[in-house]
């Protein structure tokens, strides 16, 4: 199976998710994506990549990537991180499998995954994303 996270830069929160995803669970392939083409080609953001080392997440050096027709066409499941991400993926992948559902579809009391880039809050983030995973692992 495999499943994309999705997120507006592709460098904190979308890259997150697929790295602790990895770290959680190695039967299912995941990968991430921006909706933006503002960072494409950049690393994961260094408040985020911190983040990760202080919660023992393996990652490796990654290339924020925009999501095109073709990951959807791909992908089993897609997951954005809020509305803003939801509004721009249906801009530019037409979801025929309705396989496009938020990161917190199954996780009570989330009804979001903020942008750290913005609130500095990555350990809240990373707290939520695990929670989320777990989660959606447990019912896909």
């Amino acid at each position: 199976m495999k499943i994309i996270f999705v997120c507006h830069g592709n460098i904190c929160r979308s890259v997150a998710a697929e790295y602790i995803a990895k770290h959680l669970d190695n039967k299912h392939e995941f990968i991430s994506r921006a909706t933006s083409l503002e960072e494409i080609g950049n690393d994961i953001y260094p408040p985020m990549k911190r983040e990760l080392e202080l919660q023992n997440i393996p990652y490796t050096r990654h290339y924020a990537q925009r999501i095109n027709q073709s990951d959807y066409d791909n992908a089993d499941y897609i997951f954005y991180m809020d509305d803003e991400n939801r509004y721009s993926l249906n801009r530019l992948v037409e979801d025929r499998r309705n396989i496009i559902k938020p990161i917190y579809l199954y996780s009570e009391g989330i009804t979001e995954i903020e942008d750290p880039w913005y609130t500095r809050n990555f350990h809240k983030v990373v707290e939520q994303l695990k929670i989320c995973i777990k989660d959606i692992l447990k019912n896909i």
